[in-house]
């Protein structure tokens, strides 16, 4: 299983926005829109061993689960539409307790480090321009890649990290957007031990 847990500082916790302007009323929500739609589409299949956690607002927290993913097509709109109806489900969220919006798609009032509490099975690695090279390290089973949407991670977020992450990564020479990060990430464990291509 691969999971990503991406930080949305400015996402919407209501489903109140306009789905014409993800990218300025809604707090730059084209960003986890194209995180999400990095994180699961090939060619012609979605990856099924794939789960993304969106944390919005250290408030909520959204799930898709690859497995179980229906009606999600590769353009912002309609991924942004699937991140609305979850949050109109967002009152049934009671504690930590899931609410599934679609299939594939659930609501818990979950924020940051609870979200990291629930994924510490998996090896943790933050993504970060000022980590160790990618190439540095063997492919980690069951990672869980953390990143932040287009703001730095915040301080409390970043000694969290120092705390808990098994490794802290760069992917190349370059700072990357976190949807092309994510591309990189798959790249990265989809070619472990290849020679050539």
């Amino acid at each position: 299983m691969r999971q990503f847990v991406v930080i949305g500082h400015d996402a919407p916790t209501t489903p109140d926005f306009s789905l014409d302007d993800l990218a300025g009323a809604a707090g730059r929500l084209d960003v986890l829109c194209r995180c999400v739609t990095s994180a699961f589409f090939l060619s012609h299949a979605i990856r099924e061993d794939v789960r993304v956690h969106l944390v919005l607002d250290d408030s909520f927290t959204l799930t898709f689960e690859g497995s179980d993913l229906r009606r999600l097509n590769p353009d912002e709109r309609s991924t942004a539409a699937l991140i609305r109806g979850a949050l109109e489900r967002r009152e049934d969220a009671i504690g930590h307790q899931p609410v599934e919006s679609s299939p594939g798609v659930s609501i818990r009032r979950r924020g940051f480090e609870p979200t990291l509490d629930a994924v510490a099975d998996g090896t943790l690695v933050h993504l970060h321009e000022a980590g160790t090279p990618a190439v540095d390290h063997a492919p980690p089973a069951d990672p869980v890649f953390v990143l932040s949407d287009h703001h730095d991670f915040t301080d409390r977020e970043a000694d969290l990290l120092a705390e808990r992450a098994d490794a802290r990564v760069r992917l190349g020479p370059r700072a990357l957007h976190a949807d092309h990060a994510i591309t990189v990430a798959h790249n990265y464990l989809d070619t472990e031990g290849f020679r050539s291509y």
